[in-house]
């Protein structure tokens, strides 16, 4: 047991017909240039690259992020990131499989424009007009079990409830939901949006969930690199930890020693 805990080949996931190993998702954007995201993308060792559709002049003859991506490597999972309307995001998905970004789709409709919380009824209208599309939905949502067993039961591949507001760092602010979230959910959940660090992405990891997908506690830290090698180690950590079955808690101590058989007792 002990081995295969470690070694970890086995321990993979799906997205519908899609299996992968690494547990980490990033993003593409706030990089210094392209050289930076893609030494960053390898060093996080992820397989899933979420690119903003919107962000992305598809037509531009200078390098763009699509270029930091070996696309035998990676998993493109373009998003739909600044849209603030149902049609505007249905219109970007679109856009993105246009472009030949494929059928995967991280699903954004923005509700507020200072928090970045998502519209979540907006959300729900997209997921039903994408799902009938043909697209495989991973919707970023709040953190509320009933949406999220919604939108699983209109076909979405993934939820991807927040974890605090976008680009916060804040961590996971309220892990009894995402608790409830993973009781009940009969899809993978990624925790979406405010890691800030490796200690949060293996908070999210030791309490069940299949991902974590980030980009700002990368590519806005001192040294992206360094810290996508964190992230990684984080996710990993808190995956074999998850795994390995932690102790429980308890209100008083327990002797880690054995007090049967003490010399002088």
């Amino acid at each position: 047991m002990t081995e295969t805990l470690l070694h970890a080949a086995d321990d993979t996931w799906t997205l519908g017909d899609r299996t992968f190993h690494s547990r980490l998702l990033v993003g593409t954007g706030k990089y210094a240039d392209v050289e930076q995201t893609r030494a960053a993308i390898a060093e996080s060792g992820a397989e899933i690259v979420t690119v903003a559709v919107r962000r992305v002049d598809l037509a531009s003859n200078e390098p763009t992020v699509l270029d930091a991506l070996d696309r035998d490597r990676h998993t493109l999972l373009p998003n739909t990131a600044a849209c603030f309307t149902v049609d505007d995001a249905v219109r970007t998905a679109h856009l993105g499989r246009e472009a030949g970004m494929g059928n995967l789709v991280k699903l954004e409709v923005i509700g507020d424009k200072k928090t970045l919380f998502p519209d979540n009824q907006g959300l729900l209208e997209a997921t039903k007009v994408l799902v009938a599309d043909g697209f495989d939905v991973m919707p970023y949502c709040s953190d509320d079990l009933v949406l999220c067993r919604t939108l699983a039961d209109l076909g979405c591949v993934a939820v991807m409830p927040l974890g605090a507001p976008i680009g916060s760092g804040l961590g996971i602010r309220n892990p009894h939901n995402i608790r409830l979230i993973l009781e009940h959910s009969t899809v993978p959940v990624l925790v979406d949006a405010g890691v800030g660090t490796a200690s949060d992405a293996a908070i999210a990891m030791e309490l069940g969930c299949t991902a974590v997908l980030m980009n700002t506690a990368i590519a806005g830290a001192q040294d992206p690199v360094a810290m996508a090698r964190a992230m990684r180690l984080g996710v990993e950590a808190g995956r074999l930890a998850y795994r390995a079955g932690r102790i429980p808690c308890k209100a008083y101590a327990t002797a880690s020693s054995p007090m049967t058989g003490v010399v002088g007792s």
